[in-house]
């Protein structure tokens, strides 16, 4: 063991979003910052999650657009053969380039230094102290006034029967084959499944998905359900719904699934089933930090944790999984470690994005949402069929719900499935941000002919039939 590295302001534990924006925000304050990380730099979204998986689905979207080009009068539907490995290394290669660019090449700029190795709490009386243990069983003792736990999240599969023993894909490895399956059966619909059951199914896969819940995307609106079932369904992608896997075996044709509605054959299994905050070797019982059932940091609205020395930020801490949020939890947790603040994230108008093509999107509460919490609400759902935008393009699938407070107008909650879906839902949560009221929505200025007009139209359906009105009416 090598002696004791003291004199840093802020040791942080991970390498991602909210490691990085925490000490960018730290560096920025004139603090020494210290970084461990035992992995790759740039945690999930860069290297196996966002970015990789959007990569794809982008390519798959071009295969598929040449497939459907038959919907147009004058063209002729292609199919373009696929070769999954230049694919995968294209892919790695934005990866490696955003890495260097957003993550790896800052440090530098910067001044803070990435220590590579496992770290673990330990504790004497002068307070908490990190073990970092590298590769070549080599140890250092670092000492920091503060201290940061991003270790981000991983992925988590139930216990089911002969898993383990058959393994399995997750997001990841999935993205990494070298050879395109025939068939895949895809545990989980929600936003990875989904997604991942797309893209595969698009560059040639014949999939399956498999849902516990009686519906995909089953935290989502039901008419968001309904719209990305019947997607699905066009695209040829087998749906199972309400059904549980008991059990899984592997032999040489594949994998055969036992499940609560039969057994299910595919050359390929993956598991989708959800993630899981990495706290596992940490030491955060010998330092007194408290975690929730399923391992996360407790942490208050400044993102401090039952330590007074000791923040998380990110997928650790349980909360909403997605990169921006992370990121702004980073900056907030260095803003209250060093300056005092008390100001914390107002999650009411947190949007989401599923990157599935048409995507869904959402922001603020679903009108089940609203009913739990005691508010009368109003709702209306617009199909895309009375969307221009959709029209030109000659794909209708969709549609806009917005959730408005009945008493005054106010908007809740807008749920999109629609090309651009995240542009709308952009527009929306600036909308709910703001306070306005679905009149104000109807009366605010939309380009004819975007996906972002569907807003101003739904909105609309609240005091008129849209039917009745000619293009760009008020």
């Amino acid at each position: 063991m090598t002696g004791t590295d003291a004199g840093f302001d802020l040791a942080v534990i991970g390498s991602g979003s909210a490691a990085f924006a925490a000490a960018i925000a730290a560096t920025g304050k004139g603090k020494r910052v210290v970084m461990i990380e035992r992995g790759t730099t740039g945690g999930t979204c860069v290297n196996v999650g966002c970015v990789p998986s959007k990569a794809l689905l982008a390519a798959a979207e071009a295969r598929h657009t040449a497939q459907v080009a038959g919907r147009f009068p004058g063209l002729a539907a292609q199919d373009v053969p696929v070769g999954l490995s230049a694919l995968i290394r294209g892919k790695d290669a934005l990866v490696e380039d955003l890495r260097a660019h957003k993550y790896t090449g800052l440090v530098a700029g910067y001044g803070w230094e990435i220590i590579r190795g496992s770290a673990a709490f330990g504790g004497d009386s002068d307070g908490p102290v990190l073990r970092v243990t590298s590769e070549d069983g080599g140890e250092r003792r670092i000492e920091a006034g503060r201290y940061l736990i991003a270790t981000g999240a991983a992925p988590w599969v139930p216990a089911v029967e002969g898993l383990e023993q058959a393994g399995y894909l997750t997001s990841t490895s999935a993205m990494e084959l070298g050879r395109l399956p025939e068939s895949m059966v895809v545990v989980g619909g929600n936003a990875v499944g989904l997604e991942q059951a797309q893209l595969f199914s698009r560059l040639g896969t014949r999939v399956t998905v498999v849902e516990m819940l009686e519906r995909l995307a089953p935290f989502e609106e039901p008419e968001v359900s309904a719209a990305i079932e019947e997607v699905f369904a066009d695209e040829g992608i087998a749906v199972r719904t309400g059904m549980t896997v008991t059990a899984v075996r592997r032999d040489a044709a594949g994998y055969v699934l036992s499940t609560t509605a039969g057994d299910l054959r595919a050359e390929q299994l993956l598991m989708a089933t959800g993630r899981r905050p990495v706290t596992a070797g940490l030491g955060l019982e010998r330092v007194g930090v408290k975690t929730g059932a399923l391992g996360e940091v407790v942490v208050d609205e400044q993102s401090r944790t039952t330590h007074p020395r000791i923040w998380a930020a990110g997928d650790v801490t349980g909360q909403a999984q997605f990169v921006y949020v992370a990121a702004a939890q980073g900056a907030l947790a260095a803003d209250a470690a060093f300056d005092g603040s008390r100001r914390s994230l107002d999650y009411t108008s947190l949007p989401r994005v599923t990157f599935t093509s048409p995507a869904l999107a959402s922001v603020g509460m679903t009108d089940a949402q609203a009913a739990e919490a005691g508010i009368d609400c109003d709702c209306r759902t617009l199909p895309l069929a009375h969307v221009p935008r959709a029209l030109v393009n000659r794909d209708t699938r969709g549609l806009v719900k917005i959730v408005t407070e009945a008493a005054t107008g106010r908007v809740l909650g807008v749920h999109a499935v629609a090309e651009g879906a995240g542009d709308v839902i952009t527009a929306a949560t600036y909308a709910i941000s703001a306070g306005m009221t679905v009149d104000q929505l109807a009366h605010t200025w939309a380009p004819y002919l975007t996906m972002a007009e569907a807003l101003k139209l739904a909105a609309q359906t609240f005091t008129r039939d849209v039917d009745m009105l000619s293009c760009c009416a008020e």
